[in-house]
């Protein structure tokens, strides 16, 4: 546990409301111990770590300036939210952050007050901001409403969408950027804070309200000049001409670590009204040399040392290691990218995550970054399919969400051959529900012209992805997170036959069938029950003759997927069988029609019995409601006759 009493200044903090009593010289220390407490909890518990070490003097003064939680502060996306959930009565929990039952991950509404809006997806903050703001104004309500969005974020259409109507409606919106990938070179840093200490201040703000007024009766041509004017010379010294021009008041940029510039400016753009934004320069991973300088390692970590940093696991000899989904995509777009040279890779801002940074080296010319942007991804792959390229989009299930109507209307209405690989598939754990997979076999399998795939291992995720790749229209394989259950990966790629299934063990009685990761719970309760497995591996074309025989040779169906019920891969069967005319008695195991809270991955399905044990149960329980059903129909059948 990290001892809260080596904080003496961040230990007397329970709500933001005190951090008010503090004078500004108490403000810097309680920036370094609130760093330090941050550092030394999540190297314990994990979590989001570097983004909200580049935040803490911000949101200090945020929560010094502000009267939150009257005052409604919106963070985008949530990865810096840790100091502010620190400051606002959460911080003997932090070291449960993540877990089951432990702290969210991302600000939730139903954790705190001070969580103003539920996040986990980039680029929301300004138009819910903006939401909140028209709500106050509705209200007559003096609440003021602040966006704080990172650079990362701005890359997302919504965003602009966002500001270009918060520009139009001119309501009462701050918008802080967050930007953590320039730094400010100590000149630059001075005189940008003291030309916007002097715009946000009372006087400029007096000159400038006052002279619209005097040029407001000049002629047209005139006001337009000077208008022009003031903006050719503020865009010399600040980049906020795209922003002006918006419809937003642009200050900045300012250091995003120096207390007193951001409680100054911060102040003085309280008493302004109308769409502004903040331009903040920050640093991630601040305080902590070593997130500093590698702030994509340290963006999330697993418990660590903060004396020796994240160190690389060390290698045992001879044991072969088992590898991750992630790595099996990885390694088979650079095998196909040298056999056809129309692969192109995309990613909409998850290099890493998805395992394009060993293509993006050696494929440079043929990897796009598009950025938080998924609809674009999914739009710019049908863009290149049209003229004959072959392009495969790397995203995870739950952004996937994002792009669905483009996904629809660009690709599967077209035809057009395009490669989805959705990794995070089914439930992804620690992050919680706004990252969960849950969802893509449903939304998915309801396309036309689609063909999705759930691969149970590690090789055969290899092989669907070069059997969807070889196919003249849109394909998906949809993999969890993590590690695969240990197959060797064959090297050479085989089309597996389109809507095959592979039947993985013979029994009798009970029929299980099983899709993608759901494969190894399924045989091992199969072994205990003397129950058929067959790999589904298609849920879309499935395979109808499979599910026929089946139902023809057993007394009970089940099936089992990382996805919820409805809609799902289970719903394609009793489709199926509903088609022909089959009456059987079928079990659904999957996501129930709930939220999965954030917890590992093995807690929430053990939650969901989704599990060895969870299974075995739910099919004996069904087993007996169907044993006893059928002897009451014998003993009324008896009495009858």
């Amino acid at each position: 546990m990290t001892a809260i009493a080596n904080y003496p200044l961040l230990n007397r903090i329970h709500t933001p409301e005190q951090i008010r009593f503090l004078s500004e010289a108490e403000l810097n220390i309680l920036a370094e111990e609130l760093r330090s407490f941050l550092l030394h909890s999540v190297s314990q518990s994990g979590g989001h770590f570097a983004a909200g070490l580049g935040v803490i003097d911000l949101t200090i003064a945020l929560h010094y300036v502000f009267n939150t939680p009257e005052d409604r502060l919106v963070w985008d996306v949530g990865h810096q939210a840790y100091p502010h959930k620190i400051l606002t009565g959460r911080k003997d929990l932090l070291t449960t952050i993540r877990q089951l039952n432990g702290l969210a991950p991302f600000p939730s509404r139903a954790e705190s007050p001070y969580d103003t809006f539920g996040v986990g997806h980039s680029s929301t903050s300004i138009g819910a901001a903006l939401g909140m703001a028209i709500a106050a104004e509705q209200s007559s309500s003096n609440r003021k409403a602040v966006a704080i969005i990172g650079d990362g974020g701005m890359t997302a259409g919504m965003a602009y969408e966002a500001l270009d109507h918060a520009g139009a409606c001119g309501s009462d919106l701050l918008v802080i950027l967050n930007d953590n990938e320039m730094s400010i070179s100590p000149n630059v840093g001075a005189l940008s804070s003291y030309l916007t200490r002097l715009m946000t201040g009372s006087f400029y703000a007096t000159v400038r309200e006052g002279s619209k007024k005097v040029l407001e009766r000049m002629p047209q041509p005139m006001w337009e000049l000077v208008r022009r004017t003031e903006e050719h010379v503020k865009g010399m010294v600040v980049p906020g001409t795209l922003f002006e021009e918006m419809g937003f008041n642009y200050f900045g940029p300012i250091d995003g670590h120096d207390l007193p510039v951001l409680v100054s400016t911060l102040r003085n753009l309280y008493k302004l009204g109308g769409p502004r934004l903040l331009h903040v320069v920050t640093r991630k991973g601040k305080g902590y040399s070593l997130a500093e300088k590698n702030p994509v390692t340290y963006h999330a970590v697993v418990p660590f040392d903060p004396k020796v940093g994240m160190e690389k696991p060390k290698s045992v000899a001879k044991t072969k290691p088992t590898l991750t989904y992630t790595q099996v995509f990885g390694q088979w777009l650079c095998d196909m990218a040298y056999l056809d040279s129309r692969l192109i890779g995309i990613t909409p801002a998850m290099r890493e995550g998805s395992g394009l940074v060993k293509f993006s080296e050696q494929f440079p010319k043929r990897y796009f970054d598009v950025g938080i942007a998924e609809q674009h991804s999914v739009t710019l792959a049908a863009g290149m399919a049209c003229d004959g390229l072959k392009p495969v989009v790397a995203i995870y299930s739950t952004f996937l969400q994002r792009a669905y109507d483009q996904l629809i209307h660009d690709v599967a209405i077209q035809n057009l051959p395009v490669l989805f690989a959705i990794d995070r598939a089914g439930i992804v754990g620690p992050d919680g529900p706004t990252h969960a997979g849950s969802f893509d076999l449903s939304f998915l399998r309801c396309i036309p012209n689609m063909v999705v795939m759930t691969p149970a291992d590690e090789n055969e995720c290899r092989q669907m992805l070069y059997t969807g790749f070889m196919l003249n229209q849109p394909a998906a394989v949809r993999y969890p997170r993590g590690k695969g259950i240990g197959i060797d990966v064959d090297s050479e790629m085989t089309q597996i036959p389109l809507g095959k299934s592979d039947l993985k063990r013979s029994g009798s009685k009970v029929a299980i069938l099983s899709f993608g990761a759901m494969l190894a719970p399924a045989l091992e309760v199969a072994e205990k029950l003397n129950a058929t497995v067959l790999n589904m591996r298609f849920v879309k074309p499935i395979d109808e003759k499979a599910i026929i025989e089946m139902a023809r040779t057993h007394e009970l169906l089940v099936t089992i997927e990382d996805n919820v019920i409805a809609g799902g891969a289970g719903s394609a069967v009793s489709e199926c069988l509903a088609k022909h005319g089959i009456l059987i008695p079928i079990l659904h195991q999957g996501l129930p029609d709930y939220f999965q809270e954030h917890g590992s991955r093995e807690e929430i399905l053990a939650s969901c019995d989704l599990d060895s044990k969870g299974i075995l149960s739910a099919i004996q329980s069904c087993q007996n409601k169907l044993n006893y059903a059928k002897a009451n129909a014998q003993q009324i059948v008896k009495a009858i006759s």
